[in-house]
């Protein structure tokens, strides 16, 4: 398959946003399986412009080769199981590091991935648990002088309150190639105080 997009890169940092057909938001798809989804004819309806053209085969009795034009978002017939329109996201240092945007939320200056670390606020050895209200993203200097206190007891207070992103903060945490009409729509399904922390 040929694609029509400006190079190979863009065809594999594009994903589509998938929906089922009641509009709720699923989850992030890769191209080829957006694809499998047109041909399969499940495609109960789209949003936005055609963000890729794939290209097939030629029809032997016409001549003309097949086209697939693959739109942004794309809502599948069926509809997803109640308890799934807003599943937790998995708690992992990419995903931390992500809802904290790489700061670390005691000193608050910027770090890559690998110079951040897990922080447990109450620390597990004093009953913290592993979840997301209870970890922040921490330099390893922070971390290392916080050391097994709390941030009272190390006089480090923190700069946000740790918090569990929403399945639809998730998806926008977890791909740094959305296209705008992804964005506006995942945007459109965030409480206002959030939209406002992502503009």
């Amino acid at each position: 398959m040929l694609m029509g997009v400006a190079n190979r890169a863009d065809l594999h940092s594009t994903r589509v946003l998938s929906l089922d057909a009641a509009g709720r938001i699923l989850d992030w798809i890769s191209w080829q399986d957006a694809a499998c989804l047109y041909v399969r004819g499940v495609v109960a309806w789209t949003l936005g412009d055609p963000c890729l053209t794939v290209h097939g085969g030629h029809n032997r009795a016409l001549g003309v080769q097949s086209r697939l034009d693959l739109h942004p978002i794309i809502a599948s017939t069926g509809h997803c199981r109640e308890q799934a329109i807003d599943p937790a996201p998995a708690l992992t240092n990419t995903a931390l590091f992500a809802r904290d945007r790489h700061l670390c939320l005691y000193c608050g200056e910027h770090f890559s991935r690998g110079e951040l670390t897990r922080d447990h606020v109450q620390p597990v050895s004093k009953g913290g648990r592993d979840e997301w209200e209870n970890v922040v993203s921490a330099c390893m200097a922070c971390n290392l002088k916080k050391s097994n206190r709390t941030p009272q007891q190390a006089h480090m207070p923190l700069l946000a309150v740790p918090y569990r992103p929403s399945w639809v903060e998730h998806l926008i945490l977890s791909n740094r190639n959305i296209l705008a009409d992804q964005m506006d729509f995942l945007v459109s399904h965030l409480p206002r105080e959030r939209r406002r922390a992502l503009s």
